[in-house]
């Protein structure tokens, strides 16, 4: 009887801490999903911000058969300042918000995530996933993002190349396509997209998470300074926009295709058109200096911005 009895106290004992500590490990699981969304929204925004007159520069030379150069962009720029005024530099910038906003939210909570899931699954909880799985968490993170917020990305490049006249505001943009174009043009390009943002993806959080991962190896140090930072997210958005950058003229041209007069046609009769009209180089690669002025600035200020505000409300929480 009193074995039983026992036996009855530890089990309401067991149950009892059961209880009481798994809301506070979905409390913890909340909050780090929390801070991941928040500090990625932060991170996007930021970054975005600080490059857009060059993204928008970009994006104009990208969709139209112009041959491009440092000083064409910079005269363009400049012609864009004198004419439109100096805010115009940013125009499509809230479109850009509106989808960088939940695309850079759910890409690094996603990253998260999986890398979480990933190493569970591998062995490696708590510890830096080796290469594959790396490369893997970033590829995922990327491909969720995109196929959640794509029509956002539709409508800002848009916005970015047609006259202020043309869209009013991005609800605008919605309503025309919806009536003049289908809904299904809303998802144009989509299959470009995720076809670059795969190496992009992967292969900008693999760089970034490596060279951390070697840092800490090698200096001793846990973390790294704020300006390392930067230089780590430097060099991963520039291998990783060097990889992916030939889809990222072709998804451009097949996004505006109703709006710049090109033809609506698939990824390979869209880059063949390409090709030909322009070669390959000055086709396919056409804007890429310039993405290697904007890219890394703006990937060195999206990790380095998101990093430091995981460890400032780490901080705040404890």
């Amino acid at each position: 009887m009193g074995n039983g009895v026992k036996e009855g106290v530890v089990r309401l004992r067991e149950d009892a801490e059961s209880v009481l500590h798994a809301p506070v490990s979905s409390k913890s699981d909340h909050r780090k999903v929390l801070s991941s969304l928040l500090s990625g929204a932060l991170a996007g925004a930021l970054a975005k911000t600080a490059v857009a007159p060059l993204d928008r520069t970009k994006i104009i030379f990208q969709v139209s058969s112009k041959r491009f150069s440092a000083k064409e962009a910079f005269r363009l720029l400049y012609f864009t300042y004198l004419n439109e005024g100096f805010f115009s530099l940013w125009r499509g910038n809230s479109a850009t918000m509106v989808r960088v906003v939940p695309y850079a939210a759910i890409q690094f909570s996603a990253h998260e995530e999986y890398k979480r899931v990933l190493g569970s699954y591998y062995g490696f909880r708590g510890e830096a996933l080796p290469p594959w799985p790396r490369l893997l968490a970033g590829a995922l993170a990327g491909t969720t993002a995109a196929s959640l917020t794509y029509p956002l990305d539709l409508v800002r490049a848009r916005m970015a190349v047609t006259p202020k006249e043309m869209y009013s505001n991005i609800f605008h943009v919605f309503i025309r396509i919806s009536r003049e174009e289908g809904l299904k043009t809303l998802y144009h390009g989509f299959i470009p997209t995720v076809l670059g943002v795969i190496p992009y993806a992967g292969l900008s959080f693999f760089t970034y998470e490596t060279l951390k991962s070697l840092h800490r190896e090698y200096s001793g140090r846990p973390q790294p300074y704020p300006f390392e930072r930067m230089i780590f997210g430097a060099c991963a958005g520039l291998i990783g926009q060097s990889a992916s950058y030939p889809l990222d003229v072709v998804r451009r041209r097949m996004q505006t295709a109703g709006v710049t007069g090109h033809q609506r046609t698939s990824i390979v009769r869209t880059m063949r058109a390409i090709v030909r009209e322009e070669g390959v180089v000055r086709g396919l690669y056409k804007g890429l200096s310039m993405n290697w002025l904007k890219g890394p600035i703006a990937v060195g200020i999206s990790f380095t911005t998101f990093d430091l505000m995981q460890i400032l409300l780490r901080h705040l929480q404890s």
